[in-house]
């Protein structure tokens, strides 16, 4: 028989392992722009990628491979399940064609013969993340938005990313052909949940959108792009009451689920009519704006300065949290894309891989913003935070995306796991966080029989962290290797890949 054979696990290089008028600018992004486990009504969703066996990786795959043997043994590892559960140290972890087929303890687990041995000593893994507001397009110009699916798809996967929803899609079928070409093993990528593309109404302002003509030209659109191959939609700004409760209809009718990024319809509107998640936190509530007209966008400036006046911790935003609840209505936060509109945050990491004339037309930006000392983000930002942890602490459904939207620097991979530092700057636990980033995510999927946490019979979706993000959450930034039906990719390869041309393909 065969012994083991063991290798040491050695870091990336420094450096090469981290993935990552102002007024209309900030319109626009604000436009585009937990965990507790609650009873969500399962609906009938696509089938789990580990149902069907892992496709033959083609050429263009295998060059970002750094491990695909059979059988792989993870040992002396520290395991952070994705369940909220402490961390588990001295860990050993074996994969077998794809599924996780042991975890416990090192001294107890045996390593099968012929095994690839990863001696991992001093290191981390975690669910591969499941991040629910990610997109494949960026913006290059004022309201213009090119396809970035090359790229993105690249960054998600070494950032940790191994499932993803596209939350809107301006690419019209580029979205799902590139879904499925990382499905049949044609290029990496994490498993994508392809949004159709946004359904919004009269008033819509974006070129890339098309303009619903009414509640029955939204369920055709809804049936248009399910039969296409979209696995979700999402209601935008200013789609109206009838609009959305006919795309929801026909949404759940085909077995699918629908969210929203909402201004003319209020949360509690889209709570009644049956939608399924809200979009941005509660930055772009606007159930507290006075006089608000029915179906009509009072504009994100005048949801946002109502929300400013709400106290977290108060009665009324208590009142919408337990009608979100009572509606089994989840919430995506999205604090990355509205970090880079408030005064006094740092710049987002990543900012290298962009092309250097979209890194320096998001730098100008950025340093403009930073001179505005009327901004309302500095207390908002800090607002929503407290809002989503109470909606989380209540048994509300948190989700996590980035939205790489805005007037850019939201970076696929980096802004992923910013995402999950943010979600503790908010009050949240690194534990809680991280199942936020994953088994919650799964959870809405229908997917947390399959993804989302890392157990025996799984599939084995995970990330090799330097570190110990249940300690400190930076940690999460080193991201070794990435694990995606076990199959190991090295994400200093996938960042190479793309190095300066982000933004171009």
């Amino acid at each position: 028989m065969s012994e083991p054979r063991v290798r040491s696990h050695r870091p990336a290089a420094a450096g090469a392992t981290t993935p990552r008028g102002i007024a209309a600018l900030i319109t626009m992004a604000a436009a585009l722009a937990t965990p507790s486990l609650i009873a969500f009504t399962a609906l009938a969703l696509p089938p789990s990628p580990a149902a069907a066996q892992q496709p033959a990786l083609s050429s263009n795959v295998l060059r970002y491979v750094a491990v695909d043997t059979p059988v792989v043994a993870l040992t002396h590892v520290r395991v952070i399940d994705g369940t909220g559960a402490p961390a588990r140290a001295d860990q050993t972890l074996v994969i077998r064609a794809g599924t996780i087929a042991a975890l416990g303890p090192a001294s107890s687990v045996k390593v099968p013969p012929g095994a690839d041995v990863m001696d991992l000593a001093g290191k981390s893994v975690i669910p591969g993340l499941v991040m629910m507001h990610e997109h494949l397009f960026y913006p290059t110009g004022p309201g213009v938005y090119g396809n970035t699916a090359e790229s993105f798809t690249r960054l998600y996967l070494a950032g940790g990313v191994t499932t993803m929803r596209t939350t809107g899609d301006m690419n019209g079928y580029g979205d799902l052909a590139i879904a499925r070409a990382i499905k049949d093993g044609l290029k990496p990528g994490p498993w994508i949940d392809a949004t159709g593309p946004y359904l919004t109404g009269a008033g819509n302002r974006f070129e890339q959108m098309y303009t619903l003509k009414g509640a029955a030209d939204a369920k055709r659109m809804v049936d248009f792009w399910a039969d296409a191959g979209a696995t979700s939609f999402k209601a935008y700004m200013n789609i109206t009451r009838a609009e959305l409760g006919a795309a929801v209809q026909e949404a759940h009718a085909r077995g699918l689920k629908i969210t929203g990024h909402l201004c003319s319809v209020t949360y509690r509107e889209a709570a009644d009519l049956g939608i399924d998640d809200l979009e941005h936190g509660f930055f772009v509530s606007t159930d507290f704006v006075e006089d608000k007209k029915s179906d009509q966008c009072p504009g994100q400036r005048a949801g946002m300065a109502a929300l400013d006046r709400v106290d977290p911790a108060g009665p009324r935003f208590g009142a919408l949290v337990d009608t979100l609840i009572a509606h089994h209505v989840a919430v995506t936060s999205t604090l990355t894309v509205f970090e880079t509109f408030t005064p006094g945050r740092p710049q987002p990491p990543g900012l290298d891989v962009l092309d250097p004339i979209l890194k320096q037309q998001f730098e100008k930006t950025y340093e403009r913003i930073q001179q505005d000392t009327a901004s309302i983000y500095p207390e908002l930002f800090g607002k929503d935070m407290a809002m989503e942890r109470r909606f989380a602490r209540a048994g509300g459904l948190l989700l996590a995306g980035t939205d790489p939207t805005g007037y850019g620097g939201v970076i696929p991979g980096y802004s992923d796991q910013r995402q999950v530092e943010l979600l503790v700057e908010a009050g949240l636990t690194p534990l809680e966080a991280i199942r936020i980033c994953t088994l919650n995510g799964a959870i809405y999927l229908g997917r947390a029989d399959r993804i989302g946490s890392l157990a025996v019979g799984k599939q084995a979706d995970l990330v090799v962290i330097d570190g110990d993000p249940a300690v400190h959450i930076s940690d999460m930034r080193n991201v070794e290797m990435v694990f995606r039906q076990g199959v190991g990719y090295d994400p200093r390869k996938l960042i190479a890949s793309v190095r300066g041309e982000v933004g171009l393909f």
